[in-house]
């Protein structure tokens, strides 16, 4: 695993990685920050013409909305650094006459699977080495200058976690008084990917919390968080979810970094900008590789389990989260909604959430006022909520 995490590195640092599969080996390298240097340079390294590969969600932006696995492109001539990042992301590209395109092997989904990861957009273009090359990249590889990962591994990265359960450690925590909750307690978990760090913020004190804690999931968004963007309203929720957890005796808010439902600050931005176009956020992610939503909530059930909550209060609007949770084995007892104010910028945002995501803000967006955060509302047990 540790090798499936060291090429997220490399990968994000523009460099070419070799996934081994059953004795075959295949280049890798993202279309994200490709010039034409590089293309030559791997081209020749390998041997042969390279193949684009792209997210099943790209290809369904492209009008290939029959497949539900990654596609690997053939393109004869080979475009340029310029076409391949086109046709990775840009809303308009269409593939050029004569592209053939058939679902991806497994060195192809790895290499989907370690893009994603890495928070890059989801295509790669892959050169598999030929026989007459095998000596050189073995020495590269030799010498330190290409990193190899097995295609399995490189696969299991992020599946239930990277690393598995028991992979998140607890590092850091200190006192952080809050104005919304004066008594509050930062404590810091890494995943062992060293990539990705969450904070639990453990509001008031455990010993005299209610029996169901009251819990938040909320994923860091700088633009709002911090900046008090009026594309969303997740600083609005951020402050409010904190001064509802203290008002009801105290619990716990999860800041997880999981930027943009999980692609990142780079890709939300990209996003934003096709939004600005005319796309939905959902549409926006899609067209540039990725589904409505890549977060794994895996993170939130390891670090409630480390603070010894098991049964909770949860405050949230998207039933997503219940069931993550509950699948995960967290009693989610009550489920609790926490707004935001709807705006002149948001209520497009906000409608589609509650339309095709199926967030509960029917009643926010009907009111289209100020709501306080509403009473608890008992859940169904797991079974049949799984089934709504």
């Amino acid at each position: 695993m540790r090798q499936a995490e060291r090429a997220i590195f490399d990968l994000r640092r523009g460099l070419p990685i070799l996934v081994r599969d059953n004795g075959s080996t295949t280049l890798i390298q993202a279309v994200e920050g490709l010039d034409d240097k590089a293309l030559a340079e791997l081209q020749a390294l390998g041997g042969s013409l390279p193949r684009l590969v792209l997210s099943s969600h790209r290809m369904a932006a492209l009008g290939f909305g029959d497949t539900e696995q990654p596609a690997a492109v053939s393109l004869s001539p080979l475009p340029d650094s310029k076409g391949l990042h086109d046709l990775a992301c840009m809303r308009d590209a269409r593939l050029p006459d004569g592209a053939r395109q058939a679902p991806a092997g497994k060195v192809d989904r790895a290499a989907i699977r370690l893009l994603s990861h890495a928070l890059l957009v989801p295509a790669a273009v892959a050169c598999d080495v030929a026989a007459a090359q095998a000596g050189r990249v073995e020495a590269e590889v030799a010498n330190g200058n290409l990193l190899v990962v097995d295609a399995d591994i490189a696969l299991k990265l992020g599946a239930g976690g990277a690393g598995g359960p028991g992979a998140l450690n607890r590092i850091s925590e200190a006192r952080v008084p809050l104005a919304e909750a004066e008594n509050s307690r930062f404590v810091l978990f890494r995943e062992a990917d060293g990539v990705h760090e969450h904070v639990a913020v453990v509001i008031g004190d455990p010993a005299k919390w209610p029996e169901d804690v009251p819990v938040r999931l909320h994923s860091s968004c700088l633009t709002g968080d911090l900046f008090g963007s009026l594309r969303c309203d997740c600083g609005e929720q951020l402050r409010r979810g904190v001064a509802a957890i203290n008002a009801q005796g105290g619990g716990v808010l999860l800041y997880l970094s999981q930027e943009g439902r999980g692609i990142g600050l780079a890709n939300k931005l990209r996003a934003y900008g096709l939004q600005d176009e005319g796309l939905d956020t959902i549409d926006a992610d899609q067209t540039i590789g990725f589904s409505k939503d890549e977060r794994n909530f895996r993170v939130a059930h390891e670090m409630l389990e480390q603070l010894g909550v098991s049964r909770i209060l949860l405050l949230t609007n998207n039933p997503g989260k219940v069931e993550a949770l509950q699948r995960a084995g967290i009693n989610v007892v009550a489920r609790q909604a926490i707004y935001g104010e709807v705006t002149r910028q948001n209520q497009r945002y906000l409608a589609t959430k509650a339309a095709r995501h199926g967030h509960w803000l029917h009643e926010l967006l009907d009111e289209q006022d100020e709501p306080s955060s509403q009473q608890p509302e008992s859940l169904p047990a797991p079974e049949a909520a799984a089934r709504n």
